[in-house]
């Protein structure tokens, strides 16, 4: 009777434990204890995001229906404010995972947004196109200078305002319609455009056996390339990956001219190799939809509907910079073509470039001759590129 009463006690323990395990809060859906309240990313699972996309959707929905259904005259206070401050949660979770997605990848982070930017799509087209908030921000606007606002808020209110109207608010109902089925398609395209392109990363790698093919590249780079080798079950080789801390050194310092062309290649022919990650199709779409998207609003081409709350406001303006800068550009291009030509010549008897030889030549010019850097540049510790926080000039000779 007490050996059994023993191991009941033991399996209620155990079940207790397990039960407290699973039910640790999603870090999400509570306040952050850390320093500076950063994330803890030591906490965060991938079950996480989903229900904190949903909740953060939830409760921005509630957010704005209490300020569009707001009785009282609009102000700043009752209705710039809060909308500023609304979607906190949302806001959160979509840092963290947005960011991740990009950087530290899955396939179930992959599914994850596939599920997860067609509901932001609607929500954030469900927002900008509510008639009673825009109703509501238009108000603000339009009596803006009569509210003793100061500076940043008008200028606050004044682009809140400008979101809107670029976001469809002020469209009539059909357009609107059409509008939200773009920005969904553009969403789900834009996420299969960058998919294909990890895709097309992950599945490249230069495998080199003989040690002499790695001449001329900086020891970090041979030691990375080595422990990928071994994490990928190829010990005693080295693989260099399209990545860029494995590509950009490659391509600037290895001596080999035919593995850097074969790694620019693989590189620059991404999406473009007509296979299952080929991602012309989808430029095509986009490019369709992004242009009906800027006829809705009325501007010839999308170029004009981007340009136009920028400083240039139209293609015109920016084809006339282009125009203005391209002799001098030119010149300048030439004069280091020459000097790169001359290395070339030396080390290859040949004057003729091809495009993957550029990188390493010019660092080769910057060796020799020096450099212009920011006077206040310095070399980061951790990157070993200067960190510039002047624009102001000056030659730096190479010692």
């Amino acid at each position: 009777m007490i050996a059994l009463s023993v191991i009941t006690l033991a399996s209620c323990t155990s079940k207790n434990e397990t039960e407290t395990e699973t039910e640790k809060p999603n870090p999400f859906l509570t306040e952050y204890t850390t320093p500076f309240q950063v994330p803890p990313f030591d906490q965060i699972k991938n079950e996480h995001y989903m229900p904190a996309f949903e909740a953060g959707i939830k409760e921005q929905q509630a957010e704005i229906e209490a300020i569009a259904n707001n009785a009282e005259t609009p102000t700043f206070q009752n209705t710039i404010l809060p909308f500023d401050k609304s979607g906190e949660t949302l806001d959160r979770v979509s840092n963290v995972f947005f960011n991740l997605n990009e950087c530290l990848t899955n396939d179930e982070m992959i599914a994850i947004a596939e599920q997860v930017l067609p509901m932001l799509s609607k929500h954030s087209d469900a927002i900008m196109m509510n008639p009673k908030l825009f109703e509501r921000i238009d108000y603000v606007y339009q009596h803006r200078n009569e509210m003793g606002l100061d500076d940043q808020q008008i200028r606050v209110v004044e682009k809140y305002h400008q979101d809107f109207v670029r976001s469809g608010a002020a469209l009539p109902a059909d357009k609107q319609a059409e509008l939200s089925q773009i920005n969904e398609q553009l969403s789900t395209l834009s996420l299969q455009f960058g998919n294909n392109l990890l895709k097309e990363n992950a599945n490249y790698k230069l495998v080199i056996e003989n040690e002499a093919d790695l001449a001329g590249l900086p020891q970090t780079s041979i030691d990375a390339a080595a422990e990928q080798a071994k994490a990928d079950g190829m010990e005693g080789k080295w693989v260099f990956t399209l990545s860029k801390p494995s590509l950009i050194p490659f391509l600037q310092f290895a001596d080999n001219y035919k593995l850097r062309k074969e790694m620019y290649d693989a590189y620059y022919n991404r999406g473009d190799n007509n296979n299952e990650y080929d991602n012309k199709a989808l430029i095509k779409q986009m490019l369709e939809l992004r242009l009906k998207k800027a006829q809705l609003f009325g501007y010839e081409n999308f170029a004009d509907y981007v340009l136009a709350v920028n400083m240039a406001h139209d293609s015109k303006t920016v084809d006339k910079f282009l125009i203005d800068i391209f002799k001098p550009a030119q010149d300048l291009a030439k004069k280091e073509l020459a000097e790169m030509q001359e290395i070339r010549y030396k080390e290859y008897m040949s004057r003729t470039f091809e495009k993957e030889e550029i990188v390493k030549p010019k660092d080769r010019v910057n060796k020799i001759y020096g450099s212009w850097l920011p006077i206040s540049c310095m070399a980061s510790p951790s990157h070993k590129t200067p960190t510039c926080p002047s624009t102001i000039l000056a030659w730096k000779p190479t010692k």
